[in-house]
């Protein structure tokens, strides 16, 4: 199996070690975007030091700056189903808590997706626990079909990136049919003597299976796949140097890694007691491992959700994070449910509520361009073909591009006076950065269009 836990244990052990004059010529290598080894990523774990944590976090951004740019990818969880047969310890829909499950309908997802688009939406990520009786491929595959087929006034639902169980080739085949984005999957904890406690009496007790998951997406044919650990299951560290040992392992057999990460850290659930486990991650550790996954993985997106405060998620902008979600509920009908003044059972408490204006007025004030694109998907930029765009840096020339027109769009349907001032301002800003004078050309044409009343215009 690609998770050598001895391997990795062994490299940690040995990087405890380490000076501050090896930190500093790992650091120096990073700089030089050269890549990193598995024993450079163990040093930079065990970094301390304030200064070259400082220098490490310069770094970080340094590097997802030359890539990404300013732009921001925003999005939203869609859950459609509780039900579960899993006893996961740490997750509120876990079978052993009793309360009412609910599957929505089709005109319930319906409903929920409006309310979505109303909020300027393009992007979901459609997620549901695992029940192959309540909730089989078939129901997920008419939920898929149910977003698509929503439209509200201008608000049309682009891009479904899907967050469910590990199933077969078959089953990922039907999804890649169904049209969605990013298959995405967290391993939860690379530690199999952890995975093995956290998961008692359940389907997602098998290990390997869940491993294997992403392996058996790709032969099904989907490009773009998205991993990710809940962060204080095991140590963090391990966890880090496990993502990177399957994102090689995914690169050498299949020719392409992790679309995204995501960082999904421990937080209060329904029938959880925080003081269970040992490995809760203090914010300077997040911040640390979120750093060195930038440096290490430079290409791969970095999601960050609400489980995070707005003032860590303001932070750790700064550091690699490239997506957002914003205004997300996480519970199963929770955005029809926050209309009505309702509150159900959530899968994990959230820390940051504001609403997507709120979060594009911030993020505009930072200099940052909300992104609402979708146009790599559904272009054929996914999977290698998207990596090579991103290595060469090619990438900029259609991407800026796009997010300016995305928020143009955002602007003119949803957004209030004072986000139109703000969000004008940047645009045009931006516009005269573009180097390239055609491309810069076709996108203020472009945006006239938009401000036209034209729609879904992307490069």
């Amino acid at each position: 199996m690609f998770i050598d836990h001895e391997y990795i244990e062994s490299l940690l052990n040995e990087a405890k070690n380490a000076t501050k004059e090896d930190i500093q010529a790992v650091l120096n290598r990073a700089e030089e975007r050269k890549g990193l080894s598995h024993k450079d990523i163990a040093i930079l774990l065990q970094t301390e030091d304030e200064e070259q944590l400082k220098e490490m976090y310069k770094i970080a951004g340094e590097i997802k700056k030359s890539i990404y740019g300013n732009r921001i990818v925003m999005f939203a969880p869609l859950y459609v189903s509780d039900y579960c047969v899993n006893n996961c310890v740490y997750c509120g829909y876990k079978k052993n808590n009793k309360f009412a499950r609910r599957r929505l309908t089709r005109e319930e997802i319906q409903q929920e997706v409006k309310i979505l688009e109303k909020m300027g939406h393009k992007r979901l990520a459609l997620e549901a626990g695992e029940d192959p009786e309540n909730c089989p491929i078939d129901y997920i595959l008419d939920a898929i079909d149910a977003v698509y087929s929503t439209q509200n006034d201008n608000g049309i639902i682009r891009r479904i990136n899907v967050n469910i169980a590990a199933t077969t080739v078959e089953n990922y085949k039907k999804l890649k049919e169904a049209k969605i984005g990013t298959y995405i999957l967290f391993q939860e904890t690379y530690h199999k003597p952890t995975y093995n406690k956290m998961h008692p009496n359940s389907i997602k007790g098998d290990y390997e299976y869940h491993l294997t998951a992403f392996d058996r997406a790709m032969e099904g044919g989907i490009d773009d796949v998205g991993a990710g650990v809940l962060f204080g299951l095991a140590d963090p560290k391990f966890e880090v140097l496990g993502l990177m040992l399957h994102n090689e392992h995914l690169e050498e057999k299949h020719g392409v890694g992790f679309h995204t990460i995501s960082f999904p850290r421990l937080k209060k659930a329904e029938g959880t007691d925080l003081k269970a486990f040992p490995h809760l991650v203090s914010d300077d550790m997040f911040k640390k491992i979120v750093a060195i996954t930038r440096i290490a993985v430079p290409f791969t997106g970095i999601i960050m959700s609400t489980r995070e405060s707005a003032e860590m998620r303001r932070e750790l902008l700064k550091y690699g994070v490239s997506q957002l979600s914003a205004g997300s509920s996480v519970e199963v009908g929770g955005y029809k449910e926050r209309e009505e003044g309702k509150n159900d059972v959530e899968q994990f408490e959230m820390a940051d509520h504001r609403t997507p204006i709120e979060v594009l007025k911030e993020l505009i004030d930072s200099q940052y361009i909300p992104s609402y694109c979708t146009a790599c998907y559904r272009k054929g930029r996914t999977g290698d073909r998207f990596m090579s765009l991103a290595k060469s840096g090619q990438i900029q020339n259609v991407c800026t591009p796009n997010a300016l027109m995305t928020l143009m769009e955002f602007l003119m349907d949803y957004g209030d006076e004072e986000l139109h001032q703000k969000g004008e301002a940047l645009i045009q800003e931006e516009l005269r950065k573009i180097k390239r004078e055609d491309v810069r050309n076709l996108v203020t044409n472009n945006i006239e269009r938009i401000k036209s009343g034209e729609r879904d215009l992307y490069l």
